[in-house]
């Protein structure tokens, strides 16, 4: 098991949590490079309504003018992530590890792999059966089906094998604002949520502590 610092920031805007991101990777990096151990750490946020577009991404994907989302009372921001095009905001559960992969061992394939698996057996503790789609990151409901649907996006970056970014699952997010966007850049596939799934009320507290849970079993950290 690896000790991690596990931290719940609440609700919080999307560059504050960014700006602290990039803060506990410069630490970490600071520290390989003096030969000193620094702790890894795992935020669990809920944004103010954001899009945001990841470094190779195509900003024709952006479907909104400046002002529908002033209606929408959401920010438009370019990031250094990979991947497309995405939406954050309420009822949506945003994970941002900030972790050193060589302290456990591996690259860049395989973390986002075990992310995905993190999602994955989460959603089945909700009844719901999860899954990969060939050729895209995240996690996916009826993939490889007319009917496939996003759940859950990924976009990762990586520096010295430190990690930021991370996933956002959707639990009871207003879906209505990813009709601003081919969201990951998909103009054919839908998104939903847990609760569009289960058509149940699920609380976010519930959600948050699965996803601690599979952290433990699928990344085995041991939280401070």
């Amino acid at each position: 098991m690896k000790k991690v610092i596990y931290t719940d920031l609440g609700r919080k805007a999307y560059m504050e949590a960014w700006a602290l991101q990039q803060e506990l990777l410069e630490r970490i990096r600071a520290g390989k490079k003096n030969g000193r151990q620094e702790q890894n750490h795992l935020l669990f946020v809920e944004h103010p309504h954001v899009y945001t577009l990841g470094k190779s991404g195509d900003e024709a994907n952006m479907l909104a003018g400046v002002l529908q989302l002033q209606a929408k009372q959401a920010e438009f921001i370019k990031v250094d992530r990979g991947g497309d095009i995405t939406y954050h905001g309420p009822g949506q559960l945003v994970v941002y590890p900030v972790i050193d992969l060589e302290r456990f061992g591996w690259g860049v394939k395989e973390y986002v792999f075990r992310l995905e698996e993190v999602v994955i057996r989460t959603l089945e503790f909700f009844g719901i059966t999860g899954g990969r789609l060939e050729g895209a990151t995240g996690v996916w409901i009826a993939p490889g089906t007319p009917v496939a649907r996003k759940i859950c996006a990924i976009g990762v970056k990586c520096a010295g094998y430190v990690t930021m970014h991370g996933f956002a699952l959707n639990v009871s997010t207003d879906l209505d604002y990813f009709t601003c966007i081919n969201p990951c850049g998909f103009t054919d596939k839908g998104v939903t949520s847990v609760e569009m799934e289960t058509g149940k009320q699920v609380a976010l507290a519930t959600v948050k502590e699965a996803v601690l849970q599979q952290f433990r079993e699928v990344l085995g950290m041991e939280f401070e």
